[in-house]
């Protein structure tokens, strides 16, 4: 079993680069790592550490890869009160539904018990051409936090 499981939801890749990124970060920080693109809900361990990064389509919608693992917690409402969760989100702040998505998974992920660690981050891709930038930044505090 991994140290943390990483699930990310992406339209256009940018969020699956930053999951892989952010993947690498805590690899060197001397975790281990798990990477899912569009899991099903039966795939990831529902104990542990998730970090959950996902970019925000559309009106505030979750990516397509994303939206089957949605449905699932919706529909099987498991308990996840042994998972801690950090939440990385991508989105543009010309519309109004700003990271909507991580938004969204983040209070779904604490209505079913998961507590999160840390703040969440909300990346402006109009502010950053490298998201990856300020995702590092956020992982390296983060990673003090599950420590």
């Amino acid at each position: 079993m991994s140290d943390i499981t990483l699930i990310s939801g992406s339209t256009l890749g940018s969020a699956e680069y930053v999951a892989e990124h952010v993947a690498e970060k805590l690899e060197e920080a001397g975790f281990s790592t798990q990477l899912f693109h569009g899991p099903e809900l039966y795939e990831v361990p529902q104990e542990g550490i998730w970090l959950v990064v996902c970019s925000t389509h559309g009106a505030g919608e979750l990516p397509d890869n994303l939206q089957p693992f949605m449905e699932q917690l919706e529909e099987q409402q498991p308990d996840l009160s042994k998972v801690r969760f950090g939440a990385l989100g991508l989105g543009s702040s010309e519309y109004d539904t700003f990271c909507g998505a991580i938004n969204s998974l983040d209070n779904k992920l604490t209505s079913l018990g998961a507590k999160r660690i840390g703040d969440r981050l909300e990346i402006d891709v109009t502010q950053y051409e490298i998201p990856e930038d300020p995702a590092e930044v956020w992982v390296i505090n983060w990673i003090n936090l599950i420590k």
